[in-house]
């Protein structure tokens, strides 16, 4: 009998508690996305990420935990200003030798004041911290980077 009226009353809390909890992380999941939402929209001056958006069609969980995670919780961040976090992930791409993200924050530090000579600058170092051909390589990417347009 006791064993009963423990699962009934512990049914009964996770019935109160645990819409609870679930309400309580589908705010902040909601809260997240919409973070993240935010900064895309800052990084891209509006113009959305097209590589992210195709995510979400046959990815969504993926895109959802970029979305929330990657921009809503660490590039939301206050503790570094938009330029320096850029020029820290390009020289992370660019040492990685991912040039194709690299040529997309590339376009979001120019968009958000970095300059062409700061850019080279990061390529120079990266000759340092990975190699010639990574540099190189990052070189020939930074060429492909359109500049900015105005809005």
């Amino acid at each position: 009998m006791t064993l009963r009226t423990g699962n009934t009353l512990a049914a009964a809390c996770l019935a109160v508690f645990g819409s609870l909890t679930f309400a309580s992380l589908e705010a902040a999941g909601n809260e997240r996305h919409e973070r993240g939402i935010e900064v895309m929209d800052h990084l891209s001056g509006g113009a959305g990420q097209p590589v992210l958006e195709a995510l979400r069609e046959d990815y969504p969980f993926l895109a959802e935990g970029i979305t929330q995670y990657a921009l809503g919780d660490v590039w939301g961040r206050n503790e570094l200003d938009d330029r320096t976090r850029q020029l820290a992930v390009i020289a992370a791409f660019a040492a990685q030798g991912n040039l194709q993200y690299m040529k997309v924050h590339a376009g979001y530090a120019l968009r958000l004041g970095v300059t062409r000579e700061e850019l080279k600058e990061v390529v120079y170092l990266t000759t340092v911290t990975a190699g010639f051909p990574r540099a190189i390589d990052a070189a020939q990417a930074l060429r492909e980077v359109p500049d900015p347009v105005s809005r």
